[in-house]
């Protein structure tokens, strides 16, 4: 079992925890994911590492509510609860990681997040700090309310820039707006892009650095299920080959990414998600008519 050391809610429907992990933490990297499970009626999730400290033998990740699993586990989960499964890391660790440090260093760095995407874009900010290295970050997100992590994030980068749809915090327009803006109109000059975020996003971030001749890659972790390469739900075209999120991922040269095979195949899960949420909603009934009938 895996203790629950620290919840914070972050945003609306949006929540961090801290999990008692220490195999997990004394391996795990930046841009890797964990599998949790609440207990044993519980649907296995993919997430993100968000952070970790080897230290205290912890890792972070960030939930957000979207169908009925992940809101059994922000509802009914808090500090001194357990998961029953926290499995990891799996997937590989973001490619800056492999580089030669040095030659890291001769390059300008720029990370756009969106969202929920802010969760896996620290630890890689975070990391390149710790060295040394100041990249910039693009954060995007739909109001101020739904800003995440923006202390975090400016304690370890060079620049950040937040943006709001609506104007509400920060730039308002969206991060390729923001993006066109430092580059065509400010003149700043990247040498490399990761962008993390919905895969809306992230087509139309690629679709923009490739026309500014920035190398960009993007991770897929928001389509994995399984997390173990067996289901296939994150197959994925990347230039000619076939690929899979979890296990050949989740970062992929996002020039290469067929977003839009992606983006059509992802809408055929929502039948399936709106029969989950069915499903979890009877299991909380029973598991709280179990519980009275011990009491």
């Amino acid at each position: 079992m895996f203790p629950i050391v620290k919840k914070r809610q972050l945003a609306e429907n949006i929540f961090l925890f801290d999990v008692l992990a220490k195999r997990v933490a004394a391996k795990c990297q930046p841009g890797e994911f964990v599998i949790v499970k609440q207990d044993k009626r519980g649907e296995r999730i993919p997430l993100t590492i968000c952070d970790y400290d080897r230290e205290a033998g912890t890792v972070t990740i960030v939930i957000q509510v979207i169908g009925g699993s992940t809101k059994l586990i922000t509802e009914d989960l808090n500090e001194g609860d357990e998961f029953m499964d926290f499995v990891g890391p799996l997937g590989n660790a973001s490619d800056l990681i492999e580089e030669d440090l040095e030659e890291l260093k001769k390059k300008k760095i720029l990370f756009v997040a969106g969202g929920l995407g802010t969760a896996p874009v620290y630890p890689q900010v975070k990391w390149l700090h710790e060295r040394g290295i100041y990249a910039d970050v693009v954060q995007g997100a739909k109001s101020k309310d739904f800003v995440i992590l923006e202390d975090e994030l400016k304690s370890v980068s060079g620049n950040l820039y937040v943006c709001t749809d609506d104007g509400s915090y920060g730039f308002k327009g969206l991060v390729t707006d923001k993006v066109k803006d430092l580059v065509v109109n400010e003149g700043k000059k990247y040498d490399h892009c990761v962008v993390i975020g919905p895969m809306i996003m992230m087509k139309f971030v690629a679709l923009l650095t490739k026309e500014l001749g920035i190398p960009t890659i993007a991770s897929m972790n928001t389509i994995m299920v399984d997390g173990t390469g067996m289901c296939g739900a994150c197959r994925l075209s990347v230039g000619n080959e076939i690929k899979f999120a979890c296990v050949d991922g989740p970062e992929f040269d996002g020039h290469e990414v067929n977003f839009d095979v992606l983006m059509s195949r992802n809408s055929f899960y929502k039948a399936t998600e709106r029969e989950r949420d069915h499903d979890c909603r009877m299991q909380k009934e029973a598991k709280a008519l179990e519980t009275a009938a011990t009491v």
